[in-house]
Formats: structure tokens, sequence, C-alpha cells
């Protein structure tokens, strides 16, 4: 597939803002996951976004607003859709291992179909509820997936003990931060800013205490 190379420079920029310097080869990688996104998107409805150059912001850029915060070799994503924001984290750190869990059908097949058009070795996809999935990672992710509690409620045991998950949020969800089950606590925030979105975005990190979840 032919990136979508007029959108360059806006991702370009966009990851400059973001003070991110990928190796050209995987800049080239992200424009063609969009390209592809793009292309499954019109048949199979796997998101609402549906500009390409709204994909780059709202989904590619969003997604890397995260990269700094990430830790450890191996790395989970919960209730990631079409591959966010586990696939554009994957691209800029292929040497980290990353599960990709999602139990919808046609976001497993395109996840699968991007992971092998992307050439991501280290990348595995598992369909299937997150509460099902077996395994202990340094860090998990979720984006737009379901409210703190539910998050940790169904996932929270794939959190290795000196481990972080990341939640992207909207607006900061103070109510959500004071509902945080028992066994895990709030470890830091950051406001993000991510460009080219006019939209108010949070990154709450949370970790396990000292009492099992």
């Amino acid at each position: 597939m032919t990136p979508s190379f007029d959108l360059k420079p806006l991702l370009v920029d966009g990851l400059a803002a973001l003070r991110l310097s990928p190796k050209s080869e995987t800049i080239d990688q992200l424009l063609e996951y969009v390209a592809l996104l793009a292309r499954w998107n019109a048949t199979y409805n796997l998101t609402s976004v549906r500009d390409p150059r709204d994909m780059l912001v709202r989904h590619i850029l969003d997604s890397l607003a995260i990269a700094p915060y990430l830790r450890g070799a191996n790395l989970a994503d919960v209730g990631s859709g079409p591959g966010l924001p586990g696939i554009p984290l994957a691209l800029l750190f292929p040497e980290r291992e990353f599960v990709l869990i999602d139990a919808n059908g046609k976001m497993a097949r395109f996840m699968r179909e991007a992971v092998r058009a992307l050439g991501l070795s280290k990348v595995r996809i598992e369909q299937q509820r997150v509460e099902a999935v077996q395994g202990s990672f340094d860090c998990v992710t979720a984006r737009a997936f379901a409210s703190l509690a539910d998050m940790l409620a169904l996932g929270g045991q794939l959190l290795a003990a000196d481990g972080i998950w990341l939640a992207l949020k909207g607006r900061y969800p103070e109510d959500e931060i004071s509902a945080l089950p028992v066994g895990f606590e709030l470890a830091g925030s950051e406001r993000l800013q991510v460009p080219g979105l006019d939209a108010e975005r949070h990154l709450i990190i949370v970790r396990k205490t000292t009492i099992a979840a």
C-alpha cells in the first residue's frame, strides 16, 4: 500500500510538537497505517472518524502523546479497537513486545492485517474479553475503553506488581479517580497537548498498592 504522503507534513510537524524523532521509515509506516485504517473503515466501520487527516490527529498523534510515559519491555493495550494506541506505539518502539486485546472480531481481523502489513513481529493480537487474558505486563494502556474502576476490575490482573496503567481520558476524571478500587492508587496525571486537537486530553497513571487487588 502506498503511504499517504500528502499527510506527511502534518505528521512530521505533529511529531516535532510532541518532541518525538522517529526514523523516516517509522513515519512512513504510521502513514501506511492511516491509509490502511481509512481503507478498511470504508467497509467495516472501525471508527467514526472518516477523514484521514482527522485520523492522523485524533488517533495517531493522540496515541503517541503518551509515548514518554511508557515503561518496561512488555505492554498490553486493553480494548484496542483498531489498534489504538497500541499499533502507533509499537511502530515507535519496535523493540518492545505488545499484546493488543479486543473481543470484537472485525477489530481483531483488522489489527492482524495491520500487524502483517507493517511487519510488527513483536505484536500479538488477543481476540477475547480482557478478563480472560493471561499474563503480567510492565505497562497497560487503555484509550476510550471504560471508567477507571471498570478498566481495573476487568483488566487489573494484567498489571505486574511494579507496573503502571496508563489511561487516556478527555477531561480530568476526578470522580473516577475518587472511585478507584481497593488495591490501586493514583500514581500521577498529565494534561496532554495533542497537536491539532482542540479538546482536553489527560493521562491518568495508576499503580497497584501493597494491598492485593
